[in-house]
């Protein structure tokens, strides 16, 4: 069976591709801290998710460090202040050179485990210069020559937008997921944050009941 390694961050996005995947293949789910103020309850979404999905196929969780505080600075993803409300608009969410880092720390992990397969959950719509088709092509390429090593980069789920994800895969424990950028006490979503209006508009379109607790309800 072909192995592959999943960018998984908790999210609904990443936590339907590591199901997806494993439906043909070894699954690595790779977590990478960032310093960023949600990653414990993320951790934690994923595990419960990984749990309540009992795969075979899916192999324990890999956690890798890149500390981004000296990079980010005072951004709102390190203090946890002023996340991006529901009203505004998605660039204010970007965290500059993300994908490059996770991307960076996952390729290094797959060059010495003989793994050259690494998909991200990016979906169709990011307006980001790091997940297009070509940054993806072009960094693969970068990292095989740099580690010597075969690096494919695939974006699966690019013909998705999340309601599509949420009405093919409504059978799966899609509460578990965190998609929020100001977690509260027990991994539950605030409510307030662009994300889980996001998210909440997103099982609104796909006509799916929401079983997403969240701390106050978003902003219709």
């Amino acid at each position: 069976m072909e192995k592959i390694s999943v960018l998984a961050s908790g999210g609904l996005d990443s936590s339907v591709l590591i199901a997806k995947l494993a439906a043909g293949a070894e699954v690595y789910p790779i977590y990478v801290r960032c310093g960023f103020a949600w990653e414990e309850m993320e951790l934690e979404g994923l595990q419960s998710f990984l749990d309540a999905l009992q795969n075979r196929n899916v192999r324990p969780t890999t956690v890798l460090s890149a500390p981004a505080s000296a990079l980010y600075g005072d951004h709102w993803s390190v203090t946890g202040a002023r996340v991006p409300a529901a009203d505004e608009p998605d660039e204010n969410t970007y965290l500059p050179g993300r994908n490059i880092l996770l991307i960076s720390l996952a390729a290094i992990w797959c060059s010495t485990h003989t793994i050259s397969r690494i998909a991200i959950g990016s979906l169709g719509g990011n307006p980001f210069p790091d997940a297009t088709a070509e940054f993806f092509d072009t960094f693969a390429r970068v990292l095989s020559t740099g580690l010597g090593h075969e690096v494919r980069i695939e974006a699966p789920l690019r013909g998705f937008h999340k309601e599509d994800l949420i009405k093919q895969f409504k059978e799966l424990p899609l509460e578990l997921t965190l998609t929020c950028m100001d977690p509260k006490g027990g991994s539950q979503h605030c409510g307030q944050c662009n994300k889980c209006f996001e998210r909440q508009q997103a099982f609104r379109k796909a006509g799916v009941a929401d079983r997403t607790q969240y701390a106050e309800q978003p902003p219709r």
